[in-house]
């Protein structure tokens, strides 16, 4: 009777024990600190959630879900990987959380690229840029940056990446900005008082007649963009900040314009289009411009005599330079410093007019040029050092170029298409706007003679491009019909440092009035 007793109870206790042995069992295999992950690359452990409603785990294991979900788009961060799961940071209900998700109802969201392999992709651009150049003779004409070509190529390519499997391409920004303020900076440095001698009155009547244009070219562009109804800030980057900026002010203003108080995503797009439509209009119209102004006013021809004198033996020499002085490691560090100086300064320079002057907003590559002008006329006057004009031009140069790679390889393309038919508006007519005021404004006060023609041929390529623009325009038009000395010294004094300084003071003018 014992025994059978002892059995009964044996019995009724075997469903319980079983129950207590299958939870500790399943609280086992919830368990998650023995759990050893595989790492992932930081520049692919970005997700998103793929199917409709992702379960969620607390352990990788089927009998660990938790009682929520994700909805498809979610975006995850992948800490680690074991078997057919992830491990997953997330924000659920306003609240940062880490879980396990089934590595099949996720995809790859984007791509992000370190610092060295943006370097190479930048660098890429611009050798993509210039092995299509080199083959094309339409972009040689008409002097198309390498990096707009390469860059334009690279954009189109991530385009159809994004596109088609939904995967964005993030690069390290950490060199965009010293990059650009370098490219200010030897612009400030290239700048010498004692050269300004030799523009006399004429390059002050031609700084004048250069403000007015950057006024209209801003009325214009803002008064279309009200006009159509859309923000007035596509004017102002389709006005003067890219039309006698180009590429480099453009990307500039344009990165100020992405942040707060202004927030136009589409700013650096915008700027690129409307500098490469300046680049290639300023090259079309300034041939023109000149030869219509000879033939209307039966302009005087100057022969191969014309302006040959002792005088103008070191313009000469520029031109067509016998001599050139070497780079060597000594002299590069020197414009190095020069330039790293310029930057450092530039940006202290800044930060102390914000804590006096709170309202003067101007941009940080402004200070950068001033204090690159100041810096090389003080050490010209006190002979204590003789800037290197063509090294620190070189290193300008090279600097704009990685910085133009980086903006247009990072464009975002189709936010451009829905301001396509309001660019197209703007920048025609700042095309007209350029060649009437050319005609009639820069030609009629600059003398109304052969040199007059061949400045508004100038102005034409840096009111609507850049300053190489304007000297192929006034070397095809002085090829042709004879030199102007003249305006190979005024074109590029204030095409290459005056414009910019100018230029940033109308546009910090010109927000005020809108902002």
């Amino acid at each position: 009777m014992k025994n059978i007793l002892y059995l009964f109870l044996f019995l009724c206790g075997m469903p319980l024990y079983a129950t207590s042995s299958i939870q500790d069992n399943m609280d086992t295999k919830c368990i998650t600190k023995d759990i050893k992950l595989q790492n992932i690359a930081t520049w692919r452990n970005e997700y998103r959630v793929d199917v409709k409603h992702a379960t969620l785990y607390t352990a990788p294991n089927t009998q660990c879900k938790l009682d929520i979900s994700l909805p498809a788009g979610t975006k995850l961060k992948a800490l680690g990987k074991i078997d057919n799961y992830l491990s997953v940071a997330y924000t659920y209900d306003n609240k940062d959380m880490k879980s396990y998700i089934n590595i099949q109802d996720v995809s790859l969201r984007s791509i992000d690229f370190n610092f060295y392999f943006t370097l190479v992709c930048m660098v890429a651009v611009l050798l993509l840029g210039r092995f299509i150049i080199e083959r094309t003779k339409v972009l040689r004409d008409y002097n198309i940056p390498e990096p707009v070509v390469g860059g334009i190529i690279a954009a189109l390519g991530i385009l159809l990446i994004y596109k088609t499997l939904q995967i964005e391409f993030k690069f390290d920004d950490s060199l965009k900005e010293p990059l650009m303020l370098a490219f200010f900076a030897s612009i400030g440095l290239s700048a010498d008082f004692s050269s300004l001698k030799k523009g006399g009155k004429m390059l002050s009547v031609f700084l004048v007649i250069v403000v007015g244009l950057l006024i209209l070219q801003n009325v214009v562009g803002i008064a279309i963009s009200y006009i159509m109804d859309v923000n007035p800030l596509l004017g102002m980057l389709g006005g003067s900040i890219t039309m006698s900026g180009g590429h480099g002010t453009g990307g500039a203003w344009a990165d100020k314009f992405i942040k707060a108080p202004y927030n136009f995503s589409a700013a650096t797009g915008v700027a690129m289009a409307c500098a490469t439509f300046g680049l290639i209009m300023g090259g079309l119209i300034g041939g023109p411009v000149a030869r219509y102004l000879i033939k209307k006013h039966n302009l005087k021809i100057p022969g191969t005599e014309h302006n040959h004198n002792n005088d103008d033996n070191e313009m000469r020499g520029f031109e067509t330079p016998t001599k050139e002085r070497l780079i060597t490691p000594i002299s590069f560090i020197e414009s190095l410093a020069l330039i790293a100086a310029c930057l450092l300064i530039g940006k202290l320079l800044e930060d102390l007019m914000k804590d006096l002057l709170p309202s003067f907003n101007l941009p940080t590559f402004v200070y950068c040029l001033f204090v690159g002008v100041i810096l090389r006329n003080v050490l010209s006057v006190l002979n204590i050092h003789q800037v290197f004009d063509r090294e620190v031009s070189v290193l300008g140069n090279v600097s704009l170029s990685l910085f133009l790679a980086f903006a247009m390889m990072t464009l975002n393309l189709w936010e451009l298409l829905a301001l396509a038919l309001p660019l197209v508006v703007i920048l025609g007519a700042q095309a007209i706007l350029v060649i009437w005021y050319t005609i009639f404004i820069t030609f009629r006060f600059c003398g109304k003679d052969y040199d007059a023609a061949v400045l508004a041929a100038g102005h034409c390529g840096f009111g609507l491009g850049a300053t190489p623009t304007a000297m192929v325009n006034m070397q095809a038009v002085t090829s042709h019909y004879g030199p102007s000395h003249v305006a190979f010294v005024i074109v590029p004094l204030v095409g290459a440092f005056f414009i910019d300084l100018i230029n940033a003071l109308v546009i910090n003018g010109t927000l005020s009035f809108l902002f």
